[in-house]
């Protein structure tokens, strides 16, 4: 789960993360009145439109104002309209909440995040000294730039590790030990949430000699959110899929692509091969939708209707191997998923493993018309043939 800017940055101020002064507003009037209260200790400030993507200062949706008419002026561009980014696709999001910020004099730019390195099975920090880079770019043109130090999780992050990052990032000495502060506290944000990402690009030295973290992204382990209400609050659904919200109801596992083949498969593995059969004969997968090992009739049913809800499908391919999940319960579930929602484009179904038999014969005897497939290369060029 992901949340805004503005509520990363009250998140990680109660851990004595620096932050600019700023409030959300969600009208003109709103922003109007927050910048009168910034400007005047300040000469500018900051509107920044609150979406679940980055690329927003290229696409606009970043803006400094002089004065409070200006900071209205600005809001009244952003709410209300379609912000595109390089993340959101040709699509963009719509924006609802603007985020009015007190201005800063930068002195420079650094970058820091804390993800978790699967590979290493360590929370690792990062830091550049390319603040205000997408990270891949620096990583993709420029790695050497990429400091990183693993966390041992029984001991966090020790001061030495906080002051090498510091002076690797070439920061000056009197300013060491709020960096390690800052540090500190960041990776207390992270592990206290279940965190599984946390970047602020740009870090900021300010001209003044202060640490702030001038935008704030992070993400959660959904696994652990029932120990967080109060960042399970936080999300947005406005931001999220209608379809990957459906999904989440009926716990299923479910990711939109831009394909046109719809895909239901049980186990995550199977349906990372199934999308690479699909991909193989020339098709492309609209989603990833594991259904789980043990899904019953209910929820097969729950996740045929989010396939058919998706009018960029042409074609679903149902790939089972049964296990816990046996055959004929998904041969059930599809069924009256058809007669309850109807199918409007080819089903193409492969069926393995618990009660193969029995399921194939339910589907055979049920009426529809429905493409059987028995192997994993023989469903996908059925499937992509289908939807062309």
């Amino acid at each position: 789960m992901n949340i805004h800017e503005y509520q990363a940055k009250e998140l990680l101020s109660k851990y004595g993360v620096a932050v600019p002064k700023g409030r959300v507003a969600f009208t003109p009037d709103e922003a109007e009145e927050i910048a009168k209260g910034l400007l005047g200790s300040n000469s500018v400030c900051v509107v920044k439109a609150q979406i679940h993507a980055g690329g927003r200062g290229k696409a606009g949706g970043v803006k400094s104002a002089k004065s409070h008419q200006e900071a209205r002026q600005y809001a009244e561009g952003m709410l209300g309209k379609k912000l595109i980014t390089h993340q959101t696709g040709p699509e963009g999001k719509e924006v609802k909440k603007v985020l009015i910020e007190e201005g800063c004099q930068i002195a420079r730019e650094l970058y820091l995040g804390i993800v978790v390195d699967r590979a290493a099975q360590r929370v690792v920090v990062m830091a550049s000294s390319e603040g205000g880079i997408e990270i891949e770019e620096v990583a993709a043109k420029s790695p050497e730039k990429i400091l990183k130090e693993y966390v041992d999780p029984a001991v966090g992050l020790i001061p030495f590790q906080a002051r090498k990052l510091a002076f690797g990032l070439g920061i000056d000495k009197a300013l060491v030990n709020k960096t390690v502060k800052f540090m500190n506290g960041l990776y207390k944000a992270f592990v206290d949430s279940d965190a599984s990402m946390t970047e602020i690009n740009p870090l900021v030295i300010t001209k003044g000699g202060d640490i702030l973290a001038l935008d704030a992204k992070m993400g959660f382990d959904d696994n652990g959110l029932f120990r967080h209400k109060e960042v399970h609050d936080m999300r947005d659904l406005d931001e999220e899929d209608l379809k990957e919200i459906e999904a989440s109801r009926h716990s299923l596992n479910y990711v939109a692509l831009n394909g046109n083949i719809g895909c239901m498969v049980n186990g995550a593995g199977l349906a990372m091969a199934t999308m690479d059969i699909i991909k193989l004969y020339g098709g492309m997968p609209a989603n990833f939708l594991d259904v789980g090992g043990g899904a019953n009739k209910e929820q097969v049913t729950a996740a045929f209707k989010i396939l058919m809800s998706d009018e960029k499908v042409k074609a679903v391919l149902i790939n089972i191997f049964g296990g816990i999940m046996r055959c004929d319960i998904i041969a059930e579930g599809v069924i009256a998923a058809v007669k309850e929602v109807g199918i409007k484009v080819p089903l193409v179904v492969r069926l393995q493993g618990t009660n193969v038999e029995l399921g194939r014969k339910i589907l055979s005897e049920s009426g529809l018309n429905i493409i059987t497939a028995e192997k994993m290369d023989e469903a996908g060029e059925k499937v992509v043939k289908a939807a062309n």
